[in-house]
This record gives structure tokens, sequence and C-alpha cells, in this order.
């Protein structure tokens, strides 16, 4: 399967768990996990794979994370603060491509490499700071950009005409803007009849993103499609759309595969989701950690597949992926 066959990995010792201040394993590694927010099941999804990894492998790790993932200067505070309990590696998903980079900057100079994960780090940005990055672990998200704009153009066919409206994650973050890229080439590229007309910033907030598409479907009542950056922000759309009388009318697609957003595609609410099987990601920054803390040479840049998930594909359940949807 290309998923594993990414992955040069194939027996490796996994690692066990710090939390917080609660150890869980007793190894002689520590790693330092810093993540965007916990109140996002994207999030909590990646957190069970670091955890369940680590407990294969008697490795210690300790997480922390900010209360949103808008909070950057606070998570450059935790960062520094993480840094001072001497981790033998930092793996990372920073808020923005350059609110970490003074802490992960020290890191290096202590001798700690950083693990950039779900790419949320530029290594062009990170290079002329001074930082290092080990390795770039997550999806693909140009493509996973590009998987949504495949799925609209499915459902409405190429040859469909009319507005469309993209909804980007964070302004500056560059997982949100490769996402929107993504799709937005492809949908130009496949169906050159459906026009993006607006690409707006929805700050990963479900509460904006609604803002936004009531604002679009006002000057565009006969909207075709959304793409969000997110699933927060595709079920704040979802909520605008059957608020407005069109749900039924507008086929809206995010990004992630949350468990809220399965629900709502189970419901028949949400369209679709291009899955991106966070619970992979982080088992697979601990493991690729570990593997280049003994030694091996990592691809810089490792990326776990997506899917695309609907209710077909929930409700059979026979993708060989599916078991990484968490």
């Amino acid at each position: 399967m290309e998923l594993f066959m990414r992955f040069l990995i194939v027996s490796l010792t996994f690692i066990s768990i710090f939390f917080s201040s609660t150890v869980f394993g007793k190894g002689h590694l520590t790693y330092g996990v810093l993540m965007k927010t916990l109140s996002n099941p994207f999030w909590g999804a990646m957190e069970e794979g670091v955890r369940d990894g680590s407990k294969e492998a008697g490795v210690a790790y300790y997480l922390q994370a900010v209360e949103s993932d808008q909070a950057a200067e606070p998570q450059l505070n935790v960062c520094m603060t993480m840094l001072e309990r001497k981790p033998d590696v930092m793996i990372t998903a920073a808020i923005n491509s350059t609110i970490l980079l003074p802490c992960l900057k020290k890191a290096n100079e202590s001798g700690i490499p950083v693990v950039d994960l779900d790419g949320n780090l530029d290594h062009d940005i990170a290079k002329k700071a001074g930082v290092s990055i080990d390795f770039t672990i997550g999806s693909d998200n140009e493509a996973a950009g590009a998987q949504g704009a495949d799925y609209v153009a499915k459902v409405l066919g190429r040859n469909a005409s009319g507005p469309v409206l993209v909804i980007e994650g964070l302004s500056g973050n560059i997982t949100g803007q490769k996402r929107a890229r993504g799709f937005a080439n492809r949908i130009k590229k496949i169906a050159p009849g459906l026009k993006v007309v607006a690409s707006l910033p929805g700050d990963w907030d479900r509460m904006k993103a609604a803002n936004i598409t009531n604002d679009i479907l006002t000057r565009h009542p006969n909207l075709k499609a959304i793409f969000a950056a997110n699933d927060g922000m595709a079920l704040g759309a979802v909520e605008a759309a059957y608020s407005a009388g069109k749900g039924n009318d507008i086929i809206i697609v995010g990004v992630d595969g949350n468990s809220d957003a399965v629900k709502s595609i189970k419901s028949g609410r949400l369209n679709a989701s291009v899955a991106q099987l966070p619970y992979l990601v982080g088992k697979r920054a601990v493991i690729g950690a570990t593997a280049s803390l003994n030694g091996l040479k990592m691809a810089k840049f490792q990326f776990v597949d997506t899917l695309v998930l609907t209710k077909d594909v929930i409700e059979n359940n026979t993708h060989p992926l599916m078991k990484f949807v968490k």
C-alpha cells in the first residue's frame, strides 16, 4: 500500500508517555510535543497517535497545547517553557510559520532536533532564521485541497458552472494556504466553469466561517460549492447554508476528517471531508524522531495519505484507511 511504502521504517521501538506532569513511561528519552489546541478533534486524534506509538516504545514524552489555534504568542511562551525540561526532541505544530522560530532556534543551539508536525513550518523561512528542521511529517496539503476539488467536480460535473467559495485558514498559516491553493488550482483546471468568487481567511473559526458564508450567499445566492480548509469551518458553512435554506443546494467540503465532520456526513449535512488521518501523523512523528536519534537519515518531507470521506465511504467501511479515521 502506498501509505506504508512511503514510510521507510518497518520495525522500530515506539515511545511511552509523559503527559503534562504525569509519567506513563520510564524511557531514557523524553520528547516535547507541542500542539495547537486539544479542543479541536483533529489534534485530539493526533495526540492519540502520539500516545499509542509512545506506549509501545518505553520512551517518555510530555505534551502541551494552547487554548486555541489562534493563540500564537502564548504558544511561543509554552514552547520556551517546554525547553526548560531539556527534551531530546521537540515535535511542534506551529500556529504559523514564524511564531516558534526563536524557540526552535534555541532548541537547535542546545542540540535538540526539531520535528515539524503537520507541515506548519516553511523550511526556507526557518533556515533564514537559523532553524534546522530534522523532518516534516503530515499530509500533502496542496494534494488534499486538490482532492476536495476533484470531489466537487465529480458531484457537479466538469461542465458545471457557477460561483464557488473558498474559506481559508488563519492568515499567514502555511497549512491553510496550501489547502486553499490546491483546491483553487485544481478546480480551475478540471472544471473551469466553476469560478472561485471569494477566498477569505476563516481563521479556523466555525462562527467566522458561518458569517463569511452568509455574506457570500447574499451576493451569490446561486453558490454551487464551498471548500473550507478545515472541518470546523466547513461545519460553520453547513449551518449557515441550512439557515439560508440552501443546505441541499451547495456542495460543502472540509478537510481533516474529524469526529464532528464524520457525524455531520453520516447525518447527510456535510457532503465530504478530506481526512488527514492525524492519528497516523502523530504516531509516525514519534517513530521518525526515534529513527533519527538512532542514526537513520530521514527524508525531509514525509506524507501520510489522505482519504475523501463521504457518506458511502463511511457506511461501507471497506477502505483500508478507514481504521485510522478517529
